[in-house]
């Protein structure tokens, strides 16, 4: 008796906890079982994917994270460059794309006139407890929700809680006007008060127009899900972003695979890649590249200038948190790549010349 009290506990604090998100409705359902990549009641990679572990290998892997590493963060806590407010409202066609990374995978996009806002998460821990999650390395952000400019569009890659965050949805929604997710992913922001008139859900190599630009949700690598019984319900996706001058590929969180190919035959050249590059472990290399093969992802898709992400906020593995930078510019100047490293704010200039390279991780060791 107590153990069924306990799963019914359980089950109806799942069901009202908002941020575990929301489940997708009939006609949204009905979307989702038309993809192909939709198998027996789940999402599927197009290559085999396996995340799965041993039980004793499982409990090997939480002891490791239980144990103390200094190593796994940094010494002091990261200082963001501030972001001038005035400036992100004057977004003008005609000027070169600009990027401005938040850590982790959250990145500002502005271009052809636009403001993008990838993966939005400005919270302080990925978790659905933030309290009690291991917070952001960052003492500042480069900028508050509040003082934000309106957003003409976000994109979702997947629902995990460090790429979709409860807290950060609820305080950007009204400052966005349209917001472009994987299947299935529509559900959790209803849940949370966008207007499902301002969502719009795709599957892979689904492409469209919004306002001057071409969108295209692409495959990644990778699985999905904010609870105990959502696993891979939900799509998980990459993003192209081209303007009239402009060619930009977006990752998403992904193990290494041959969708880079298909995606760079398909929309590359890239002027600027933003590849996932960090949180990686060889246990779980299917869904997360180490930074060798994040380098030839990006010539892959066949990118000109590389921003290395998913890194620098949050400890989410095992290895050091300069461990992705150190390794993907050794790797990048290895095979003739380049490559940009940004502090948190500061602002990259696409096309350009010139980018920000310096090696700012090593002074918070």
């Amino acid at each position: 008796m107590i153990i069924v009290v306990l799963i019914i506990g359980v089950y109806l604090f799942m069901k009202s906890y908002p941020a575990f998100g929301g489940r997708p409705s009939r006609e949204q359902r009905s979307r989702i079982e038309q993809s192909k990549s939709f198998i027996k009641g789940k999402f599927v990679n197009q290559i085999p994917t396996s995340t799965a572990s041993s039980p004793k290998e499982t409990v090997k892997i939480l002891l490791e994270f239980m144990k103390g590493n200094p190593s796994r963060k940094p010494a002091k806590a990261i200082a963001a460059e501030p972001l001038n407010s005035q400036e992100l409202f004057k977004v003008e066609a005609g000027k070169p794309a600009a990027v401005t990374w938040f850590g982790h995978s959250t990145l500002l996009l502005q271009l052809n006139g636009k403001t993008l806002f990838i993966d939005p998460m400005l919270g302080r821990a990925p978790s659905p407890f933030p309290a009690i999650g291991g917070k952001r390395y960052s003492s500042n952000l480069p900028i508050e929700i509040e003082d934000l400019p309106p957003i003409d569009a976000v994109l979702i890659s997947h629902d995990h809680y460090d790429h979709l965050d409860y807290g950060s949805i609820k305080k950007l929604k009204g400052k966005v006007r349209k917001f472009f997710v994987p299947l299935g992913v529509g559900a959790h922001l209803e849940r949370w008060g966008v207007d499902p008139n301002r969502i719009e859900e795709h599957d892979w190599w689904d492409e469209f127009e919004f306002e001057g630009l071409t969108l295209a949700s692409t495959p990644a690598r990778h699985f999905s899900g904010r609870s105990l019984t959502d696993r891979n319900t939900t799509l998980w996706c990459s993003w192209v972003i081209l303007s009239p001058d402009t060619k930009i590929f977006f990752s998403g969180d992904s193990g290494y695979g041959p969708h880079f190919t298909a995606i760079g035959d398909k929309y590359g050249p890239f002027d600027l890649t933003l590849m996932e590059c960090g949180q990686y472990d060889e246990r779980w290399a299917t869904i997360h590249m180490m930074p060798e093969e994040t380098v030839q992802a990006h010539l892959d898709v066949k990118g000109k200038v590389m921003i290395p992400i998913h890194w620098g906020a949050f400890t989410l593995a095992l290895h050091s948190w300069i461990d992705p930078a150190e390794r993907a510019v050794k790797a990048a100047r290895a095979q003739n790549v380049s490559i940009s490293t940004p502090r948190i704010g500061e602002k990259v200039l696409v096309g350009t010349a010139r980018f920000p390279a310096s090696a700012w991780w090593q002074s918070y060791e």
